[in-house]
């Protein structure tokens, strides 16, 4: 055991040590955070402003591709194309998948299209597909054109599912055996240098019958450890997770999670085997779509600071009108206590209170909700529950504010419009929490995204219903008439 220790750590590159990677933080290039130092990323484009070439690919030439993507992020657009000029030669598959959507488009436009042909047969199909998916459909067609006819085919078929599904983000290498093969079998295949194309890396292989349905899988540990006259069916783990070609990526990421996978086989309408999800790929569905959802909460598109002006001005400008039309509501409910508050001042210093309050406490039972049907906690079977949940959360929380609240009116006013201030704000809340879940579970029942600026409404029915609450408390109380 200590030999085999002594093996691995004499083929570790320098600056490795046994059991983690390479250490890719140090002082002339990274902060204590991993990032790249502003002074760095200034000597970089002192040598691109400088036409130094060779000074430029000196510097970016030790940085990781992951890094190298995010000089290119962080650099002005009209800085990028004079890198890449500079650094043609390190622009590898790996670069360019680690780049941000916006930027990596920006990119792929400049180049010709054998060049990014070349670039997606570095890559994994699926990265392949990210790659390719978002260009415009001649310039889609000019790079699978320049592509090998096996990874063309590859493509094409990943292009034909539907956008965040299971079958556009699979990855088409994986290994498949029948179940008839013994543990050594397996072992001496895998071994075997003309067995064809394995993947780079695996965790997993499947188990296939003869129509190439998965019938089991069997982990590299399992593998390694068993003897090797063991029938594979002797040992493989039959009781498997599938995934079908059109489930979307959100689902995927809570099989994942629920299941705790590491990968899983992806199958066609009739049960075929076509490709496997690993973590990794499910890593970057779970951040992308908790990005999404906070996102579209808010109303604000990609929200990505390389996103181009005026898509970002379309994206956030019709929620911003849409919630102007919502606080015309709410003024229109202010105008109808006009007389009122002309005559009690004090009604139109505190009734932002309660709007603000009301509004706060529909946002958190709101987050509370679009979490929990994102992640399948809430569904048809447990809405009620869950209404009645908040209900009780908000009636807790309403009338610690009413304490509060109606305690400090009373001496700062009136103890009547103390009385009345509370009786508003619990009202508020209590409508908040109500909102808060009804707004995105009708969302969701309409088959539309609960996160998609929900907050617009949820803001409407609190800021309405605080201020009619207030106003018409105080009216019926006889502070106003």
């Amino acid at each position: 055991m200590a030999d085999e220790q002594l093996l691995i750590e004499d083929d570790l590159r320098p600056g490795e040590e046994a059991g983690r990677p390479d250490d890719r933080v140090d002082d002339e290039r990274h902060d204590e955070d991993n990032r790249l130092k502003p002074e760095y990323v200034r000597s970089v484009v002192e040598a691109i402003d400088a036409e130094d070439k060779a000074r430029a690919y000196d510097l970016v030439e030790p940085l990781h591709p992951a890094d190298v993507a995010d000089l290119f992020e962080i650099l002005d657009a009209d800085d990028r194309p004079r890198l890449a000029a500079a650094i043609s030669d390190l622009l590898s598959g790996e670069v360019i998948a680690e780049l941000n959507d916006h930027v990596r488009e920006d990119m792929i436009e400049a180049l010709p299209a054998h060049a990014v042909a070349g670039i997606a047969e570095q890559l994994d199909t699926d990265d392949a597909v990210q790659l390719i998916e978002d260009l415009e459909p001649a310039d889609q067609a000019a790079v699978l054109a320049e592509m090998e006819p096996a990874d063309r085919a590859a493509i094409e078929s990943a292009l034909a599912y539907p956008e965040e599904t299971a079958g556009r983000l699979m990855s088409r290498e994986f290994v498949a055996v029948p179940e008839h093969l013994t543990v050594g079998d397996l072992i001496d295949y895998l071994r075997e240098p003309g067995a064809g194309e394995l993947p780079t890396e695996f965790f997993e292989v499947f188990v296939v019958d003869p129509a190439h349905k998965p019938v089991g899988t069997c982990q590299l540990s399992w593998i390694l450890r068993t003897p090797r006259g063991i029938a594979l069916a002797d040992v493989m783990k039959r009781d498997q997770t599938l995934i079908p070609v059109t489930m979307d990526q959100e689902e995927v990421g809570n099989m994942f999670q629920k299941y705790a996978l590491i990968s899983a086989a992806v199958v066609d309408d009739g049960g075929r085997l076509v490709g496997q999800m690993t973590a990794d790929d499910v890593v970057h569905i779970v951040s992308e779509e908790a990005g999404e959802d906070v996102l579209l909460l808010s109303g604000a598109g990609d929200g990505d600071i390389n996103e181009p002006i005026r898509e970002a001005y379309a994206a956030r400008v019709r929620w911003l009108v849409a919630n102007l039309g919502t606080a015309v509501v709410a003024s229109a409910i202010i105008a109808m206590f006009g007389a009122a508050i002309e005559q009690l001042v004090a009604l139109a210093v505190l009734m932002p209170i309660v709007a603000s309050i009301g509004g706060n406490a529909g946002t958190q039972t709101m987050a509370v909700t679009v979490r929990a049907i994102a992640m399948n906690q809430l569904t048809r079977a447990n809405t009620r529950r869950m209404i009645w949940r908040e209900m009780r959360v908000a009636m807790l929380n309403g009338a610690t504010v009413a304490v509060l609240i109606g305690a400090a009116v009373a001496l700062l006013f009136t103890p009547q419009l103390g009385v009345v201030i509370a009786a508003a704000m619990m009202v508020n809340i209590m409508v908040a929490g109500f909102a808060g879940v009804a707004v995105p579970v009708v969302f969701e029942r309409l088959d539309q995204d609960p996160a998609v600026a929900s907050s617009v409404f949820v803001t409407m029915i609190t800021d309405s219903m605080g201020f009619f609450a207030f106003l018409g408390l105080a009216v019926a109380a006889g502070l106003a008439g």
